[in-house]
């Protein structure tokens, strides 16, 4: 199949991308590597598409003595190439190397990503465990949400009409910094059955499990620190905060977050 017809917009700044997206009735295209398909098969109809693909702003990286601020437009290839600064120490670059095919992470962008907010991507649960800021820019200007709270279901956000992400933050950790992550795959490429991620950052008082791939937005386990120090069993704490899911089989995601953990006390684990 090939998408319906619509109006291909190639806007020469950022105000003038916002402006055309809040007249509504319109998508944006960053990579195109999640909304091309979408169009192929119509399951997405806009009347015009917003190019970002020229917009340098969505690019800018910066890097101060506590954050590294990504432009949306940044690819999971730079990422994953080193050509950006990690603030984690290589765990982006890991995360970025195992996201689909190279094809992809060539043209895929970290802002598409999480704007699709698919439950099984990997940026959503990386940045979600990392505690990383969007910045949001729209028609009543810029504004800063939590990574937790930009994403609020499957393919869902809080991203209001005219708004685009920006960029998103994410905090240098302090020394001794551990992280780790797993995903189920049938196959490489294919996105994840279960997945699960650890933070563990004594120096800012970080303790932080997620487990994705629910179907839903990245559950971050309340019950984080005492699942790290053995007190509460991962498939209780897991089952738990999950009492929606009952009689939902859940043991790969446990499996996941125990192999997070694993890996988080390792060596490997540490930035």
């Amino acid at each position: 199949m090939k998408p319906v017809a619509f109006d291909h917009q190639f806007p020469a700044s950022l105000s003038d991308a916002i402006e055309s997206f809040g007249e509504g009735g319109a998508s944006l295209m960053a990579g195109n590597q999640s909304l091309g398909p979408m169009l192929n098969l119509r399951l997405a109809r806009p009347e015009k598409l917003i190019d970002l693909a020229s917009l340098s702003d969505l690019r800018a990286v910066e890097e101060t003595g506590t954050l590294v601020r990504l432009g949306a437009r940044i690819t999971h290839a730079e990422i994953e190439d080193g050509e950006v600064p990690d603030p984690t120490g290589g765990w982006l670059r890991e995360a970025a190397g195992h996201i689909a095919y190279r094809a992809v992470r060539n043209r895929g962008t970290i802002g598409g990503s999480l704007c699709h907010a698919d439950p099984a991507a990997d940026w959503v649960i990386v940045m979600t465990t990392l505690g990383a800021t969007t910045i949001l820019q729209g028609p009543s200007g810029e504004r800063r949400v939590p990574i937790e709270d930009f994403i609020i279901g499957p393919y869902l956000t809080v991203l209001e009409v005219g708004e685009i992400l920006t960029a998103v933050e994410i905090a240098k950790p302090g020394a001794g910094a551990r992280w780790g992550y797993w995903k189920y795959v049938r196959q490489v490429g294919d996105f994840a059955k279960a997945s699960a991620a650890v933070h563990i950052d004594p120096a800012r008082g970080v303790k932080r499990c997620v487990v994705g791939a629910l179907g839903r937005q990245p559950l971050v386990l309340a019950e984080s620190e005492a699942v790290l120090d053995g007190s509460m069993s991962v498939a209780e704490t897991i089952k738990g905060a999950l009492p929606d899911r009952s009689g939902t089989s859940l043991a790969q995601h446990v499996v996941a977050l125990e192999r997070a953990i694993a890996q988080a006390m390792s060596d490997g684990g540490a930035s």
